[in-house]
């Protein structure tokens, strides 16, 4: 019986710490570049994270693919809500593996007055553990970064089901003003 507890504590000891999320609320944003497309064109040079960082929060919105219905009503909703999203000083990023030509034209289709970024290898994506393995798709996630940089709000599980996770998303961008 004496050996049992030895055995419990080295069983706990070997697992070690729990694994927490690298992207807590507060640490810094990972930065990136990707190509990207709006309803007008298709831009000539990649946007820079840390470049657009300081004068608004910033709303990353990450989603599995264009001309999907899922995806096309989380972007119609984020569209319908864009003015009010602006009011909190909050500029959005639509992110997903799709080339740019398909987010141009989806884009214009459904006139999206924001810009969506073409991570076609999905490396931004893991950065931001936004990444399926399982079937090769980003998941729909969200991640506000603030003006400083920092990762100031995150739903890695985020729904269309119902409004409540998009209330979520814009009671922490009020917090942020």
């Amino acid at each position: 019986m004496k050996k049992f507890p030895f055995i419990l504590t080295c069983l706990f000891l070997s697992l070690g710490p729990a694994q927490e999320a690298k992207l807590a609320v507060g640490s810094p944003a990972p930065d990136f570049s990707l190509p990207y497309a709006t309803r007008d064109s298709v831009a000539k040079a990649p946007l820079r994270l840390s470049e657009i960082i300081g004068a608004r929060n910033i709303v990353l919105a990450f989603y599995p693919a264009d001309w999907s219905t899922g995806c096309t009503k989380e972007v119609c909703t984020l569209r319908d809500s864009f003015s009010g999203l602006q009011a909190f000083n909050a500029d959005v990023l639509g992110i997903s593996g799709d080339y740019v030509w398909s987010h141009h034209a989806w884009a214009k289709h459904h006139d999206l007055p924001f810009r969506l970024l073409s991570d076609h290898r999905h490396e931004v994506a893991r950065a931001y553990e936004s990444f399926n393995e399982q079937t090769n798709f980003t998941r729909r996630t969200i991640f506000v970064v603030n003006a400083k940089g920092e990762i100031a709000y995150t739903d890695m599980d985020y729904s269309l089901a119902d409004t409540s996770d998009f209330e979520r998303l814009k009671k922490a961008l009020a917090s942020l003003r």
